[in-house]
């Protein structure tokens, strides 16, 4: 019996340690790892990890207020990586989405109900500068433009087509040169001049890349426009 003592006491031990265990992760709500490591660490306090910050559409970092829609413009990087244009929370323009190209990336959405209503890239290196016109001559009152360059975004462009871009609301298209980095959204119609552009210039002083400068990358929250009387 006296052999049978120690092996006994051992047991009860280890059924009082487990019962007190499960006892007190009822208690405390506390998972059976977190008691765990608590019993052994000496009781030290575990860390709390860091909240990571919240992201609202198009990954702002705040929620854009009421009747306004909440966008991204990103320009290319060099001739690698494309642009992409988010509004909403939707993409409407990536190289995910295989609808962008070397030069101005373009996506026309109506500023009164966010629709969007047509998405197409101009080549400006090799392509004709008419088809830009035709594209941007056209446009409703009210209809915003969403712009993100890709490459060049200017050797082909005309005086016509730097005048169109301005009466948007741009005051950098008129000097928008070979290679620039250009983020912009303007609205056909606009009585001043658009508080979302900018520009990276071209220079070998101070490119981030071989030939190119760094890509931009612009957000914001864009106010929907009232429905025009008749």
């Amino acid at each position: 019996m006296m052999r049978l003592a120690g092996p006994l006491r051992v047991v009860a031990v280890v059924f009082l340690v487990g019962i007190t265990w499960l006892l007190t992760s009822s208690v405390l709500g506390r998972d059976s790892g977190s008691i765990l490591r608590h019993f052994f660490s000496g009781g030290g306090e575990e860390p709390t990890p860091e909240p990571r910050p919240r992201k609202y559409k198009c990954g702002l970092s705040a929620p854009c207020p009421e009747k306004h829609m909440a966008f991204r413009v990103v320009s290319g990087a060099a001739n690698v990586i494309g642009p992409k244009i988010c509004l909403e929370d939707k993409i409407l323009m990536s190289s995910v989405r295989n609808n962008v190209g070397r030069g101005l990336n373009v996506a026309l959405v109506n500023g009164v109900t966010g629709e969007l209503l047509e998405v197409k890239s101009f080549d400006m290196w090799a392509g004709d500068v008419s088809e830009l016109l035709k594209f941007l001559r056209p446009l409703h009152e009210g209809t915003l433009v969403f712009v993100a360059s890709f490459d060049d975004p200017a050797t082909k462009l005309n005086d016509e087509a730097r005048h169109l871009f301005e009466e948007l609301g741009s005051t950098a298209a008129k000097e928008l040169a070979f290679r620039d980095s250009w983020v912009f959204v303007g609205a056909k119609g606009i009585e001043n001049k658009s508080p979302f552009e900018q520009r990276m210039k071209n220079s070998k002083s101070s490119n981030k890349y071989e030939g190119w400068p760094e890509s931009l990358e612009m957000d914001g929250c864009i106010p929907l426009r009232a429905p025009l009387e008749n």
